[in-house]
């Protein structure tokens, strides 16, 4: 399929090709990857599983999605969106005298883009752009599905709850955030590559030789978690120590330069800046240290992948935290917070990756909360939506 963006609403043409009771979705989402890959997996399930729907995504042309979408081969549009800004300084001030503007031009485009592209539902997963594509989804009586990646709900998806004739949560703590007649939960839609990768491919691909090998993955997101690689440059040495330990480190982009320059290369030491490999890197590790994402704790349990959640602090209503203490309370995870991390690394990582036990347990619980067919399971229910408004039209 050919990847196409679409900067203006019309898609009439489409629409009158199309045959009639073809099943029409319109995924709204923006700004970070939690919220775009998601809807992304959805509509994958979607174009394999009912070839004939016709599918379409809203978003912004400066954030991820205006890239992620059309690689993924779908048509994106345009709505203009802006979140309200906090705090007074100038610039914050600057930019909320535009925002009741830019409010206004959003509803306006999405109310252009729900009547010419026609969707029977709207999907939205969260971002500043699900808010107007999902309110006009509901004003021109279409079926408004929500997914909500964390525990914490999203303050977008809690204004257009009651709206929603769905609410799909990943994690059971949502729910008090939402009608709770209208949520299932579902779990989070993950990449299927990253379900049944081989354990001895993944480990040869990172030259890893040793069949008896303890791996730590260390991950911080595209860009890194500075704390992370701080705290493992402090105590390096001491994972090292044991030579059934290896480390895949992923640093992020903004720091490798750095870090490759001050840390000594070691024969059990993988350092890079990204993970081209999501599926290798989880079959291969048997503990990963990392944030608490949503899209993250999801994919550490489908690949029951022991971790140590370590929640960023600089995220909406401390959201990492109540992600990673659903894995922890179900005993998929531990949970370090950052203030403790550099004291409690030495403590806790060496000693969890040594212990193989420990590790099987927290595998099975991980199995236990995974949710594999989450995106299967949204996409079957967004299309018998679609179905059966299209065959009412």
């Amino acid at each position: 399929m050919t990847a196409t963006v679409l900067d203006t609403p019309p898609m009439a043409a489409q629409t009158t090709a199309l045959p009639a009771g073809t099943p029409r979705v319109l995924f709204a989402c923006g700004g970070t990857g939690g919220h775009v890959y998601p809807a992304i997996a959805i509509a994958d399930v979607i174009r394999t599983e009912y070839p004939a729907a016709a599918i379409a995504f809203a978003g912004t042309e400066d954030r991820m999605e205006w890239t992620a979408v059309p690689k993924a081969g779908y048509p994106i549009h345009a709505i203009t969106v802006s979140g309200f800004q906090r705090g007074l300084s100038a610039e914050a001030l600057t930019r909320n005298l535009s925002f009741p503007f830019k409010l206004v031009k959003g509803l306006w485009e999405s109310l252009r883009l729900v009547a010419s592209f026609d969707p029977d539902v709207v999907v939205g997963t969260g971002g500043y752009a699900s808010g107007p594509v999902g309110l006009a989804g509901s004003l021109r009586g279409r079926h408004l599905v929500l997914q909500e990646q964390n525990a914490y709900a999203g303050a977008t998806n809690k204004l257009l709850a009651k709206r929603a004739d769905t609410i799909f949560i990943a994690f059971e703590a949502a729910k008090a955030y939402f009608p709770a007649k209208k949520c299932r939960l579902a779990g989070n839609p993950v990449r299927q590559d990253l379900i049944g990768a081989d354990r001895s491919e993944a480990r040869a691909h990172y030259e890893i030789a040793n069949e008896g090998a303890h791996v730590l993955l260390v991950m911080g997101g595209s860009l890194g978690a500075g704390p992370i690689n701080g705290a493992l440059k402090l105590h390096l040495n001491e994972v090292l120590a044991n030579e059934a330990n290896w480390v895949i480190w992923q640093t992020g982009s903004r720091y490798f330069e750095a870090l490759e320059k001050a840390i000594p290369a070691h024969p059990r030491l993988r350092l890079m800046p990204y993970l081209d490999r999501m599926d290798l890197a989880y079959a291969a590790a048997d503990l990963a240290l990392c944030r608490a994402g949503a899209i993250t704790c999801s994919e550490l349990t489908v690949t029951a992948t022991p971790s140590v959640l370590v929640p960023s602090p600089n995220v909406t209503a401390d959201h990492q935290t109540k992600n990673a203490r659903a894995l922890a309370d179900a005993g998929a995870a531990l949970l370090l917070p950052e203030s403790e991390l550099d004291s409690q690394f030495g403590v806790v990582v060496p000693a969890l990756l040594a212990d193989v036990t420990r590790r099987l347990d927290m595998e099975e619980a991980a199995l236990q909360i995974a949710r594999p067919d989450a995106a299967q399971t949204i996409a079957a229910h967004v299309v018998a939506l679609a179905e059966a408004r299209g065959g009412a039209r």
